[in-house]
């Protein structure tokens, strides 16, 4: 969502912002962290007011910040990237801990900066990694850098085997480097095509007779066998010829490739070759192409035509070239009918039954979407791997080990949901010289961390209402370290679980959002961490130790505007939930007891599992600024953590299961209740907005509860779930052709016919999240309700997260412009 800073330079804003205003940002540290009474601190004064045109400027000016910050392989610098100014490109630095400011790295200097992903051999002595697509090892002891390959063929991934040999792949093929020799050796040339017929006896009468009555065509054929057999020979006993080719056939293509530390295994994820992540009438239509003429772009599949069909497991002998097909039978439950519920009240809803039934599941690896680690994990010292799959259905999650002597698999731990497992939350790993696995899982309601050795009963090493993710196992496998948010749903720490003893202790004492990274020697925490009205930044804090922050890049403009720091409040719900954690900004002057009520707006967050009202900085910054704008404006501003919502667990996390938008719309309403009781809000002058999970709610609110909210902008919005993707949409309504109910009841077009207030839709052309056609559909659905009550904006150029400053400054000048001309 960056785009170009329009017309003037980083100088001139600054000086625009801070207009000579001599007030200082709010103190947050002022203010109780588990801040959920109805004691509203009053905000800061402020005497230059903001505009939409600096808010909306391209965001350069809060700061030029530190990205995809890693860890030097000696713990004593930090390597990230910062993007310039308007620049499309990054740049890459490295700072020593003891320095004041990073040192930028030149291109003859990138390949040496240590890489964030790379793995090491057994020793820890050499670490291999793979940068512009070629294969390094650095000996770790004198920082020496070796290139393996300089090829235009990238490789695709690399392993320490136990005897020091580096493997690596490319394509379908799988090398290995022998390090006492240099012979550089092809463990498998992989091919997913059907095998060379050979050598075929003649099969009809005709060719019979041929080889029975012509001697020479005979003699080919036998000189053909020979030939074939001694080939055969050759490859089976001649020590310097490569190993035989494996021909898997011409139906399916390899997705993911795993090898053993011995190089004697290769596991190997095979899906069908005809499956798209596309269909045949998903395109998007650029409008602007540079040619001067209609660009037909790809775009995703709907979830109404999504068909995904799965992985099949094969394990690879590369020793006997054995290939043994891997079958589900052995995960729990692997044929069991989990939505024969849904399926009988969709069947009864059309007058029919339906009727139980087992069968195999469709299964596929797990697709976490916050990790970075294989769902193929070897023990490093021991041919055992162990394996994390879930079903197409998105209602289990398994945890299974391979026998490799038969081919099976063994559940170690089956995770049920009746909603969906979570998308989150799926590391694990084996503690080394051991048998023994730890994970993460949602069981009790909450993610927590466990050890479940062969043959046993696992173990909580975490437990409570609170969730723990981002788990690390330390250099010497001493502890695991977590973050969780023990203090409070929206306040982040690290903490560190000692294995033998299970005791948990904290390692920061930070007051609002973070994430870590723990240093290779094990000794300190690289921290990117931030504050509610400060943007994140670097931080170092040995274990034990004081905190240190590492950069400073946030811009004085920014840091010397008096922002609100919004308050974290909990909403009391009547709807049967727990309460409801919502940010709260007040108004310049407020005061409870004045006689005029104040409007009020509700911001509502995008992606549905998602969390906003914590005591971090928002990803939503563009929004905050909005919300200090609106605030001096004369606003009360609300952003609510509505049922869905992510940091609370799976109960919180499922309650729109089959019914997204009704859950959420009861949560806003309980909200508005409380503005009106505790922030002395008109509840008759109150708007809500969002954009894409926020937008759909937008319209659910309005449909389905017109008299709550007396405008609405929905922005990129969602307005029918059959048109949205599989991979998230599934996991909450199903399938279309399963769950029909579901995608009716959620789906904002089927609720149109409720619209009385005015209504603001802006949707970009551009968008391949959720297609322009969305709100196209929606408004020729107003149009033919005769509904006169609402406005489109459409975006020619922008994808589902706007670019330009100027389509932002439009965008919320329309918003801002609804607010005052409904709410005032």
């Amino acid at each position: 969502m960056k785009g170009a800073f329009r017309g003037f330079g980083l100088s001139i804003l600054t000086l625009t912002i801070l207009g000579g205003c001599a007030a200082t940002p709010q103190d947050e540290s002022s203010q109780a962290i588990n801040s959920v009474s109805v004691s509203l601190v009053t905000p800061p004064r402020v005497e230059q007011q903001l505009t939409l045109n600096q808010i909306m400027a391209n965001p350069d000016w809060m700061g030029i910040f530190a990205k995809g910050e890693y860890w030097s392989d000696d713990s004593r610098s930090v390597y990230f990237a910062r993007q310039p100014h308007s620049s499309p490109l990054r740049d890459y630095y490295q700072q020593p801990l003891d320095a004041m400011n990073a040192t930028q790295l030149t291109i003859e200097q990138l390949h040496l900066a240590d890489q964030q992903r790379g793995v090491y051999d057994t020793s820890r002595s050499h670490k291999a990694f793979i940068y512009q697509g070629n294969l390094f090892v650095k000996e770790l002891a004198t920082g020496a850098v070796r290139q393996l390959t300089r090829q235009n063929t990238n490789v695709d991934g690399v392993r320490f085997l136990d005897n020091g040999d580096i493997a690596y792949w490319q394509g379908e093929q799988v090398f290995r480097i022998h390090q006492d020799t240099g012979l550089y050796e092809q463990l498998a040339n992989i091919k997913m095509t059907k095998a060379p017929e050979g050598v075929q006896d003649p099969d009809s009468y005709i060719a019979k007779q041929q080889h029975r009555l012509i001697e020479y065509v005979a003699l080919q054929q036998s000189n053909a066998k020979q030939k074939e057999q001694y080939q055969t020979e050759l490859t089976k006993l001649d020590p310097t010829v490569a190993a035989k080719t494996w021909y898997l056939g011409d139906a399916e293509v390899i997705s993911e490739m795993s090898l053993s530390p011995d190089g004697r295994y290769m596991l190997l994820s095979l899906v069908d070759k005809n499956y798209s992540w596309r269909s045949e009438h998903d395109i998007m239509p650029n409008y602007l192409g540079s040619k001067g003429y209609v660009d037909a772009v790809p775009a995703r599949a709907r979830v109404a035509e999504d068909n995904p069909p799965g992985e099949r497991l094969v394990l690879l002998d590369l020793k006997q070239h054995d290939k043994r097909d891997i079958t589900i039978e052995g995960l729990d439950g692997f044929d069991a009918d989990v939505l024969s519920a849904v399926k009988a009240e969709n069947a009864k809803a059309k007058g029919e039954s339906y009727k139980s039934h087992k069968s195999p599941r469709k299964v596929q690896l797990m697709q976490d979407w916050g990790w970075s680690q294989s769902a193929i994990q070897w023990q490093s010292d021991a041919n055992q791997v162990a394996i994390m799959l879930e079903a197409v259905d998105n209602k289990d999650r398994w945890l299974a080990r391979v026998d490799l002597n038969a081919g099976k698999l063994i559940t170690e731990h089956r995770l049920h949901d009746d909603a969906w497992v979570n998308y989150n939350f799926n590391q694990f790993g084996w503690l080394p010289n051991s048998d023994t696995l730890y994970y993460l899982s949602e069981e009790t309601g909450y993610s927590h961390l466990y050890l479940k050795a062969k043959g046993s009963k696992a173990k909580a090493l975490t437990q409570g209402k609170y969730v723990v993710s981002d788990i690390t196992l330390g250099p010497k496998a001493k502890f695991i370290y977590y973050k969780a948010n023990k203090d409070h749903p929206g306040i982040d720490n690290v903490y560190r679980v000692e294995i033998a003893s299970g005791q948990s202790e904290q390692l920061t004492q930070w007051d609002g959002q973070l994430d870590y990274s723990l240093s290779p020697d094990g000794a300190k925490l690289l921290l990117n961490a931030s504050r509610r009205t400060q943007p994140s930044e670097l931080f170092i804090q040995a274990i034990g130790g004081e905190l240190k922050q590492l950069t400073h890049y946030t811009s004085e403009a920014f840091k010397q505007y008096p922002w609100q720091a919004p308050e974290v409040v909990k909403v009391a719900s009547t709807h049967g939930a727990e309460d409801i954690y919502a940010r709260v900004y007040l108004p310049q002057g407020y005061n409870k007891a004045n006689a005029d009520k104040y409007p009020a707006v509700i911001f509502n967050h995008g992606a549905g599992y998602l969390q906003n009202a914590h005591y971090g900085f928002s990803g939503y910054f563009r929004e905050f600024m909005f919300h200090n704008l609106l605030t001096q404006n004369g606003y009360v501003v609300m952003d609510m953590d509505y049922r869905g919502s992510k940091g609370y667990g799976r109960d919180w996390r499922t309650a729109v299961y089959r019914n997204m938008g009704h859950p959420e719309v009861e949560d806003l309403k309980d909200g508005v209740s409380w503005m009106a009781s505790n922030a002395n809000v008109d509840a008759n002058r109150v708007g809500t907005y969002g954009g894409s999970y926020g937008g759909f709610l937008t319209f659910m609110a309005l449909f389905t509860e017109p008299e709550l909210f007396q405008a609405g902008a929905a922005l990129r919005p969602v307005s029918d779930w059959a048109h949205y993707n599989a991979p998230y949409t599934s996991n909450i309504l199903n399938t279309p052709d399963i769950d029909a109910i579901a995608y009716e009841r959620s789906s904002p077009i089927e609720h149109a016919a409720g619209l009385q207030k005015p209504l603001l839709i802006m949707s970009g052309v551009l968008d391949d999240n959720v297609f322009f056609q969305d709100s196209v559909r929606l408004v020729q659905r107003l149009i033919e309700l005769e509904k006169p009550m609402f406005e489109t904006a459409i975006y020619p150029v922008e994808p589902h997260g706007f670019r330009q400053p100027s389509s932002w400054l439009d965008e919320y000048r329309r918003i801002f412009k609804l607010f005052e001309q409904e709410l005032k």
